[in-house]
């Protein structure tokens, strides 16, 4: 049996045998970004300027359509068990009847849209585990964006099949160049073009 402890600055590379919990990690203060994976503390890379500034402009973009409900935040943690708290680059969730000064990580019933910024040393990550991980937990969009060689974003649009738990891409977008325009989950039209650049 595992006794309880929290990791600190000296210890967090050294889970105990079955797994750190998010409450033994949740005050620990790293100098770098992390996530909690399977009980592991992933550190997550440095960013570069153009997938930061692309991270915000989509956020700030959404934040502008939403409706309803909604709320839209980047880099927040989702709290899909308390092994595993991953941190996409943006997401929209309901925020009703959670405390807003409380809140650490949101929980994943809550999401309805994720949104990756693949970075060099996120690929397989945005495009494969992150992607499976929240179709099995039943997150009903998901959208990755990627900077292909001509330096032109590419928004992948997947929805979710809610019977086998897998995303497909948009029937109707496959994927998004220059604009971005969807209905869901809410009508929005994003200018991608102009999310790349000064």
């Amino acid at each position: 049996m595992t006794t309880l402890r929290q990791a600190t600055e000296d210890t967090w590379m050294f889970p105990p045998a079955d797994g750190w919990t998010f409450d033994q990690v949740t005050d620990l203060e790293l100098p770098f970004d992390w996530e909690l994976v399977d009980g592991w503390i992933v550190v997550r890379g440095r960013t570069k300027l153009w997938h930061n500034r692309v991270r915000d402009g989509l956020a700030s973009a959404l934040e502008a359509a939403r409706t309803g409900s909604y709320a839209v935040v980047a880099g927040q943690c989702v709290m899909i068990d308390d092994q595993n708290t991953p941190k996409p680059d943006v997401i929209v969730f309901d925020p009703r009847q959670l405390d807003f000064f409380a809140i650490e990580c949101v929980p994943f019933p809550r999401v309805t849209l994720v949104v990756e910024v693949v970075s060099p040393g996120s690929r397989q990550d945005d495009r494969v585990r992150k992607p499976a991980l929240f179709a099995a937990h039943k997150v009903p969009y998901y959208w990755r964006v990627e900077l292909d060689q001509d330096q032109r974003l590419a928004v992948h649009e997947y929805w979710l099949n809610t019977d086998t738990l897998v995303y497909f891409p948009a029937p109707s977008h496959l994927v998004h160049h220059d604009k971005l325009i969807t209905e869901l989950p809410f009508p929005v039209e994003i200018d991608l073009e102009a999310l790349v650049g000064f």
